[in-house]
C-alpha cells in the first residue's frame, strides 16, 4: 500500500503579485524551489493564510534570489500582493520507504528570503503512527 505525505512545503511565504493574463501557475523564486526540492513544473497545493483559499496548480521558477511568489492565470483571482501563502507538495511513499521519510520545510523571512530549512526526522514521524 502506498500512502500520501506532505514531501516539502515554504511555509509563510508573501505574495508578491499576481497576473490574470498569464497562462497559469505560481512563480517562485528558485532559491526557495530549490531549497524545498520542487521541481518547475511540479504540482503543487497552495493555501493562502489570508483569505482560506486552497488550490492546486505546478510551480514555475522565478529568477534566484528574487524573492518573487506570485500568482498568474485563473488563480491570480485566489490572492492579493502582501497576503501569506504555505506552499506544498505531497508523494507517495511505501511502508518502506517511511522507515527514512523525512519531509522538507523551508521558512522565509518577511521578503522571502530563506531563512532556515528543517527536515523532520523518521523518529518523529513513526510516533505519530
Amino acid at each position: 500500500m502506498q500512502r500520501s505525505l506532505l514531501l516539502s512545503k515554504i511555509h509563510r511565504c508573501t505574495l508578491t503579485g499576481s497576473h490574470l493574463d498569464y497562462v497559469g501557475s505560481i512563480s517562485i523564486d528558485k532559491t526557495l524551489l530549490d531549497a524545498a526540492g520542487i521541481l518547475p513544473y511540479e504540482q503543487v497545493q497552495v493555501v493562502n493564510i489570508a483569505n482560506g483559499e486552497r488550490f492546486i496548480t505546478y510551480a514555475i521558477a522565478a529568477p534566484e534570489n528574487s524573492g518573487v511568489v506570485e500568482l498568474n492565470g485563473a488563480a491570480a483571482r485566489l490572492g492579493i500582493k502582501g497576503d501569506c501563502l504555505i506552499i506544498m507538495t505531497y508523494a507517495q511513499f511505501s511502508p518502506e520507504e517511511l522507515k527514512t521519510y523525512h519531509p522538507t520545510v523551508v521558512l522565509v523571512d518577511g521578503e522571502n528570503r530563506l531563512v532556515e530549512v528543517r527536515r523532520y526526522d523518521d523518529l518523529q514521524l513513526l510516533q505519530l503512527m
